[in-house]
Parts: C-alpha cells; structure tokens; sequence
C-alpha cells in the first residue's frame, strides 16, 4: 500500500469515526449530505421509480451515484446499470457512507429487507428511503413472465429460476414479507405503483416534497415531465416494464391460481385495501 492510498484510508476512518459517534439529530431533520435508498419490490416499477428519483436529486445539485461507483471504487458494492446495492449488510452501508462523509449525496437501489443498520442510518438521518410496492399478484406475474422470456432468449436472471406457478409463489412471498417490514417503518416514504401510475403528478410531487425537492422548480417539472407514464413507451429508458397494466394477473392467471394467490397473501391484500 502506498502512501498516498494509507493516508486516504486513515481520513475515511477517521470521518467515519466521527460521523457515528455524533449523537442523533433532533427530529425532523436531515444531515446533509445523505445517501436517497429507492427501494421497491420486484416489478413494481422499481427501475422507474429510481431513475423519476435520481433524476430529481441530479436536477437539484446531486451526484451521479454511476460515478460514485467509479471515484471511490464500489464496483463491487453497487451494480452498473441502476447501482443498486444488493443486501443491506453493514459492509456494504459502510461503504456508501464514506463517499457521503466526503460530501456527496446520491441515490442507490435496493430490493432487499431493512437491516438493524439500515434502520439506524434512517433515524440518524444519514440516509431517506422512498420504498415503492404493488399488488403482489401483478408483480408476480411479471417476475414469472420475464423469467421466462430470459429463458427462451438463453439469459439468466433474477427470474430465470422461476420455473412454474409455485417457484414464483415462493418467490413473491418472501418479497411480501420483504414489504411489510418496509411498511412498518413510518420515517420511510411509501409509494403505491398503482398509484403513481395513476396519480402520476401528485405522487411525484410527494416524492419530490420527501427529497427537500420543490416540485414547482422548472428543474423538477422538466424531470418529471420526462418519466410521465402516458407519454413515454413502456419498453422507454427509466420505465423498465413491460406492461405495467393493473388487475393483469386476472387475465393471465386460471381461476384456481387466483385463488391460491388469495389465501396465501391475504393479509397483505387486506392491509393494503388490494381488492381480492
């Protein structure tokens, strides 16, 4: 190790030091800068939501976490195309903190649980999370149908191994828990994906309220203009659905497989008004 590379270090440590053992801000409000977690279910408009929310955040002074991943090397850390951060494990939100501790505020993806880490970097108020969910019965759908289109095509992906109804079942349900945990937690911001496909302005401008972001600012209007549902293909940059259509699962799917979805996630349907 070089020197140069050993001083480097030795500054990130001693930030990070310093950084944790500040005492926790008085509530309401946020130490800048800060690290925005767009965290969704699986095809939940999850790619969408995070690229409305990182265009935002760049509009308004924020960082490409794209170069973030490259400056401080996090490739292993943050994927490329959406730098999403995998499981939210201690290491890993450690290493997001120290280019935040260098001064820079950016937004990375997740589909994963809260952690006890993740929770702490909320209520200390180094990190906001705008989680995004959607009938878990479209979402499954989606994941089913786009693993087997990797398949056919010779790819693999998250979906790939999805190979039948129960495959996909398991799949979805463990994502649902996924999501009650992420529902229970009111410094979070939670967005319906049906809602901000329907109510598209209103929900935007919430998020955008979230983010300490003036929705009327030409910068914001423009932004959310761009990744307005209506006016954009569903294949487009930044959407990343394929149908994104509400209620689908109950053209797509017998009669008995909807049936089998409403016993197993019927308390999630009952908790989030999702008819059945």
């Amino acid at each position: 190790m070089n020197s140069s590379t050993f001083a480097q270090r030795t500054l990130y440590k001693q930030a990070l030091y310093d950084h944790v053992s500040q005492p926790y801000p008085p509530e309401g409000r946020y130490n800048q800068p800060v690290i925005i977690l767009s965290v969704g279910m699986p095809r939940a408009g999850s790619g969408w939501y995070y690229n409305l929310t990182n265009e935002l955040m760049l509009a308004h002074g924020a960082q490409d976490a794209r170069r973030i991943r490259q400056s401080y090397h996090l490739q292993r850390v943050l994927t490329a195309v959406n730098c999403n951060i995998g499981a939210l494990t201690t290491p890993r939100l450690l290493a997001v903190l120290i280019p935040s501790l260098m001064g820079n505020t950016f937004v990375v993806k997740a589909h994963a649980a809260p952690t006890q880490m993740a929770k702490a970097f909320i209520r200390r108020k180094w990190m906001r999370a705008a989680y995004i969910y959607r009938d878990p019965r479209d979402a499954m759908l989606s994941a089913f149908e786009n693993g087997a289109r990797a398949r056919e095509n010779g790819r693999i992906n998250a979906f790939s191994n999805l190979v039948d109804f129960e495959a996909a079942l398991d799949f979805m349900t463990q994502y649902v828990q996924i999501s009650n945990l992420w529902l229970d937690d009111p410094n979070v911001l939670h967005t319906r994906y049906e809602d901000l496909l329907q109510e598209y302005d209103q929900e935007a401008s919430r998020l955008a309220h979230f983010l300490d972001i003036d929705p009327q600012a030409e910068p914001s209007m423009q932004v959310m203009a761009n990744f307005r549902p209506e006016e954009r293909p569903t294949a487009g940059k930044g959407l990343h659905f394929s149908h994104g259509k509400i209620g689908r699962f109950r053209t797509k799917m017998t009669s008995e497989q909807q049936d089998r979805m409403a016993v197993v996630f019927s308390a999630y349907l009952e908790r989030m008004n999702y008819p059945v």
